[in-house]
């Protein structure tokens, strides 16, 4: 069961982020573009569709091969939430970059530049996301603070660098619920960033120390 799980998540990788990538794409333009013809609308809402449903195909048949059953659910909270919650789909773009590597048989990058390059890959992803989804919400509501997109990037920006000056902020209560999974994930990136990147600092210092010559 381990090898026939691996072997599909394997070739399911590349295709899966692919489909992430069109799921967004999609998403974007029925938010930033209504204006389009009904056809180019539509068209868009089947490719969101048939996306979300290829992760759904994914989840239940890594599932299955798991042989786990409520384990997997508990061991793959990631996945779990990415299904339910479909403008998080993009993030598993992030895994792209090493299956490419594998294939080739070329070296990873070091654990620190993979956990900083993954991290600063999906908070950028992350924030496209958030902004766009807080945008759709706040853009007609009474009283809004977002009325361009502009507005809910900056929002997302001042959100996700834990800044929070509080000049645009949502007001509907969707909006809200959708900045409190932003704050909680754009915390959570910083906190990776910020203690990998002083690992690094650590590692690179006890190295210099280790190679200076004696009574230096």
């Amino acid at each position: 069961m381990a090898h026939r799980q691996a072997h599909w998540e394997q070739h399911t990788e590349i295709p899966l982020a692919v489909a992430s990538m069109a799921f967004l794409a999609s998403y974007a333009l029925r938010v930033l573009a209504p204006g389009l013809p009904q056809a180019v609308l539509d068209l868009c809402l089947a490719v969101t569709l048939a996306a979300w449903a290829l992760f759904a195909v994914d989840y239940a048949v890594r599932w299955h091969l798991s042989g786990q059953r409520h384990r997997f659910v508990r061991k793959h909270v990631l996945d779990t939430v990415v299904l339910l919650l479909p403008l998080l789909r993009p993030l598993r773009v992030v895994k792209v970059y090493e299956a490419v590597l594998r294939r080739r048989g070329e070296p990873r990058l070091a654990l620190h530049a993979r956990v900083i390059a993954y991290s600063g890959l999906s908070t950028l992803l992350l924030g496209f996301a958030g902004a766009l989804a807080v945008y759709q919400q706040e853009r007609d509501a009474p009283g809004t603070t977002m009325p361009t997109f502009g507005d809910a990037v900056w929002w997302a920006c001042a959100t996700l660098t834990t800044v929070g000056y509080g000049d645009v902020t949502p007001v509907t209560p969707l909006g809200r619920l959708i900045a409190v999974g932003v704050m909680m994930i754009g915390m959570a990136l910083l906190a990776a960033v910020t203690g990998t990147f002083a690992s690094w600092l650590l590692q690179v210092f006890s190295r210099e120390d280790d190679e200076r010559p004696p009574g230096s």
